[in-house]
């Protein structure tokens, strides 16, 4: 039986392997940071550009993240168990985030043209959006952001590595009792998280339907990571035989499903502005419908969907762990590309210009993000040993 063969797995991990992969991922963040601070010197304003890309491309797959744990909670889910502390983990991030929001504070002059006096004395469409678009509640909307997602990924994650040891259901029914709330919270700071630190770059465009593209973006990304993540683990030969192809199988159509959903999301928002016709409104479509822009939303439409529409559509495909892992890398590459997309054209009008700097923020982003997960992993179990559902998510078979 299945349940006999996942004995022979460690739910953790032993300190040498541990400490192969921190001193990988301290790498990573130690050159990413060294690299930002030589951009910072060089060219301050191209520094805070990379900067934005590389930090909302992490910090809206947090966010799909930590959608989904609360998800799990609410339906009782027992298929996900297994790669759930995963999630959690991921989630748990948003401390870290807080940090890496000072330097968007601090370059929301160089970022945002609503902080330029002669913007606002021009425009008024700007001026009528002072209360909401200026530098003091900028700051303080994003730390709230952060302190609320902190807080509720905080109680989550607690409750359930306290049901490691006390294996009890009180601590499922608490995380629920959380992630009822939660999932509003997400949706609703989601959603004025994006209109503040990227939609807000254009001060006269809007649109109703972005903070859920940018969600539902970093959700599909967000299980590209954690797709990555378990195969990792899987070459490691760490939960080789509780993460089995069932739960690969799993993944891939949550990643094909939320492939749909952007696609529904981001064909919607086109359609909405493309009949409306308000120039505030097409000037958006229209800066990335010339030059090298052009190509690169053509490069979107097919790499974002219709590529993985085509392999993750079929369920051998899905079950193919060395595909799978593509697929998942794909993914996660496409949704740096969208986050860029959505950003640099706001300063590079005529096409794409690519700076070192784009790389250098990305490195020290992720490493940052990368360390703050691998550092729970020390000592803590990789999965939730405790959960009542546990023995029925490593036994779990699709239909």
């Amino acid at each position: 039986m299945q349940h006999a063969k996942t004995q022979r797995d460690s739910f953790y991990l032993d300190d040498a392997a541990w400490q192969r992969g921190r001193n990988v991922i301290l790498f990573i963040a130690l050159v990413g940071v060294l690299a930002c601070v030589a951009g910072f010197a060089a060219d301050r304003a191209q520094f805070y550009r990379s900067y934005l890309v590389s930090f909302c491309f992490a910090v809206t797959i947090m966010l799909g993240g930590s959608f989904f744990v609360m998800v799990q909670y609410l339906t009782g889910s027992a298929w996900s168990v297994t790669v759930r502390r995963f999630m959690e983990n991921i989630m748990m991030g948003f401390p870290v985030g807080l940090l890496l929001f000072v330097p968007v504070a601090f370059g929301v002059h160089e970022l945002y043209e609503w902080t330029h006096a002669d913007v606002i004395a021009k425009e008024a469409v700007v001026r009528a959006k002072g209360a909401y678009l200026n530098p003091t509640m900028f700051t303080v909307r994003g730390l709230v952001y952060f302190a609320l997602w902190s807080i509720w990924a905080w109680a989550i994650y607690s409750q359930s590595t306290k049901q490691d040891r006390e294996r009890s259901a009180a601590q499922m029914h608490a995380c629920s009792r959380w992630s009822a709330p939660g999932l509003l919270l997400i949706m609703l700071t989601g959603t004025l998280a994006s209109f503040d630190w990227i939609m807000s770059l254009d001060p006269k465009w809007y649109s109703t339907i972005f903070g859920i593209y940018c969600i539902a973006g970093g959700a599909l990304a967000f299980f590209g990571v954690l797709t990555l993540i378990a195969l990792g683990m899987r070459r490691a030969g760490v939960l080789s035989n509780s993460i089995t192809s069932e739960h690969y199988h799993d993944l891939g159509k949550w990643m094909f499903a939320l492939t749909v959903f952007w696609a529904y999301i981001a064909f919607s928002q086109y359609l909405l502005i493309w009949y409306a016709n308000l120039p505030e409104e097409t000037i958006f479509y229209r800066n990335r419908l010339v030059g090298s822009w052009k190509t690169l939303s053509g490069v979107l439409l097919f790499g974002r969907f219709i590529l993985p529409f085509l392999v993750l559509i079929f369920r051998a495909n899905k079950r193919n762990l060395k595909l799978l892992g593509v697929a998942a890398g794909w993914i996660v590459t496409m949704h740096f590309i969208d986050m860029y997309w959505l950003i640099m054209p706001t300063w590079n009008k005529a096409g794409i210009s690519v700076s070192w700097m784009d790389f250098a923020a990305l490195l020290g982003v992720v490493g940052v993000f990368g360390y703050a997960f691998w550092a729970r992993l020390r000592k803590r179990a990789l999965v939730p040993v405790g959960d009542l559902r546990f023995n029925q998510a490593l036994n779990f078979e699709n239909i």
